[in-house]
This record gives C-alpha cells, structure tokens and sequence, in this order.
C-alpha cells in the first residue's frame, strides 16, 4: 500500500455518521461566507481529528451533475486548503466537525468558491 498523499482527502477526514451530523446541526456554531452556509463543533480531545461534509441541496440544482461538479470543486478546495486547520486542532488537542453547504443557485467558477473556503477555514481556526 502506498503512502498518503499530503494533501490527500481521505474517508476518516470526511464527516459519515448520522449521529455526528444531527449533533454538529443541533448544537454547533454557524456562519455565512457566500456562497456557503457553514456550521462547525470544535471539543476538546486526546486524539485530535478534523472531519468536514460537503452539501449540494437539491432544492437549488435539481441536476446531479452540476452537485456532483459542486461537490467536486469543494472538496478540491478545501484539500489544498485544510493544512492550516489540520495544525491548529493538533495543536489545541480538538476534535473539529465542520460542514459546508452550498447556497447559491448558480454554479460558481472554481476561484470563487476556493476563495471563501479559505476564509471560511481561517475564521474556523480562530474561533475554534
């Protein structure tokens, strides 16, 4: 098996229980950076983890392939961007959950979305 990449998003980064998603939308912090809705739960803990969801709501693009591009362009964005969150959860010794959802009815240019999750990650960072 071959060593990660460094800026690789692999499933254990990635935000899959039910119970932690129900309990990150309850009872966490929320924001708004266009075109994104964002809501993160930073606790304190031995071992420190970073895990983040990605949301296309099919109310606003009823086609799959434009989510899925969405999809696509979060998450590459947010891959080369994650490094600075990565260092402050291990620092602080937190577990950080964080979702991004899609707002915006129409399909933005890869800059554009790079651009607010990298303001979205530095104000996670310095609130968390």
């Amino acid at each position: 098996m071959s060593s990660a990449k460094p800026h690789a998003l692999p499933k254990s980064e990635r935000l899959c229980s039910d119970s932690a998603k129900r309990r990150l939308f309850d009872e966490g912090r929320s924001g708004f950076i266009y075109p994104f809705r964002y809501t993160y739960i930073a606790e304190s803990s031995t071992s420190s983890s970073v895990e983040v969801l990605f949301s296309v709501p099919k109310r606003n693009h009823k086609r799959a392939n434009k989510r899925n591009l969405l999809k696509r362009r979060m998450r590459e964005a947010y891959r080369l961007q994650n490094d600075e969150l990565k260092l402050m959860a291990k620092s602080r010794g937190i577990d950080l959950d964080l979702a991004l959802v899609y707002s915006s009815k129409e399909v933005l240019p890869y800059n554009t979305i790079a651009y607010a999750i990298a303001k979205i990650l530095a104000e996670v960072a310095a609130h968390s």
